[in-house]
């Protein structure tokens, strides 16, 4: 009798939204087949430290705050001892294929997927430079664009050049101020209100704000920045929000449109994981034509980014003129069995626990060398 495979779940991680990992762990850890797999789940805490056993989801569950989000923390003073950890368990853990439900940065963002890959240790999702360019809105948004796909336009603003860290004296701090103010009058130049103000690198809708005057976009990039590097701020339009879901790796399949109802001003964090007024239609009213034309451009975004196993592509229609633009897509999206991605593909035709099946298949097909 051939020995089952062991599987990896690793979550938590040190990002903003390492709560939205641990609900998404205790979804698949709760549908898994532990009839098929041996289950090793790995938890990372806060702080990057990292640890296996059967209890380890409910100590960090523990720890969490329900709906408390936190800026990312300064783990740089114990990198190295945390690596070494991280690869130690790995090894000791002896696993066949990990399933990495982080989200966000230090997870989502191919720097996780990098490890497992200097590892030799097959994993669920896209690779590094696909989980890097996805994770980045505005890398994103460029590939997006040099594919002729269609995109909301945009500004890129570093944090360095909205909180200058110089302004010790009294005309450090008016240089100061006056650039901030000169970045305020290049945005409401290129762009009206409302307009959105993102992290580039965070996902979950942490740190996002719509904003509609000048004082309301200084905050927002204000929150942006606590949370990024970089701020990406575009022009908020009058849209329905689409959801299209994707499986596969060389022939990556589409599924059926979903549409998300907000009862808030925007399908924030809150509306998300919180709000129970907040509706997922499921399929999405949308006719036969648009729905193809959505699915199309899902697999065309997924296979621009070089994407392989899972990913939901995010896009805002337009009402009025039905035009498509992308908005974003998410190489981990939450993956509770209320979650939009499962549920999108059991409207499809595939369960939950066979949709776990079978992105582990393509983990080890795509890793081991075969071809899906």
């Amino acid at each position: 009798m051939s020995r089952r495979l062991r599987i990896g779940v690793i979550f938590g991680g040190t990002s903003g939204e390492h709560d939205i990992s641990l609900l998404t762990a205790r979804g698949v850890l709760g549908a898994i087949d532990t009839t098929r797999y041996d289950v090793v789940p790995i938890g990372i805490s806060r702080t990057g430290r990292w640890a296996v056993g059967e209890n380890i989801l409910e100590q960090l569950s523990r720890d969490a705050e329900a709906g408390h989000v936190q800026s990312v923390p300064d783990t740089s003073a114990d990198a190295i001892g945390a690596l070494s950890e991280a690869l130690s368990l790995l090894s000791n853990a002896d696993v066949d294929v990990v399933l990495p439900l982080l989200h966000g940065p230090m997870g989502e963002d191919g720097t996780l997927q990098g490890l497992l890959e200097f590892c030799g240790v097959p994993y669920v999702g896209c690779g590094v430079a696909a989980s890097a360019v996805a994770m980045d809105k505005g890398l994103a948004k460029d590939v997006f664009r040099s594919n002729s796909i269609p995109t909301l336009p945009w500004i890129m603003v570093q944090r360095s050049r909205w909180h200058d860290k110089r302004g010790r004296s009294q005309r450090q701090r008016s240089k100061s101020q006056g650039q901030r103010r000169r970045l305020l009058s290049d945005i409401e130049s290129s762009f009206s209100y409302p307009l959105f103000v993102k992290p580039a690198n965070l996902g979950s809708s942490v740190g996002i704000s719509k904003v509609g005057s000048r004082e309301e976009l200084a905050a927002g990039l204000d929150l942006a920045a606590r949370y990024d590097e970089r701020l990406l701020v575009e022009p908020g339009i009058d849209a329905r929000e689409i959801e299209i879901a994707i499986l596969g790796n060389s022939d990556p399949q589409a599924s059926v449109a979903g549409e998300i109802r907000s009862h808030r001003d925007f399908y924030d964090y809150k509306a998300k994981y919180f709000d129970d007024a907040t509706e997922l239609m499921i399929p999405a009213a949308l006719d036969d034509s648009l729905t193809r034309e959505l699915q199309a451009l899902a697999v065309k975004s997924f296979e621009a980014l070089a994407c392989s196993g899972i990913a939901r592509v995010d896009f805002l229609l337009e009402r009025g003129t039905n035009k498509a633009y992308i908005s974003e897509i998410n190489t981990m999206p939450g993956f509770t069995e209320t979650s939009m991605y499962p549920r999108l593909w059991e409207a499809s035709g595939i369960a939950y626990s066979q949709l776990i099946d079978r992105l582990l298949e393509l983990a080890l097909e795509l890793r081991s060398g075969g071809v899906v």
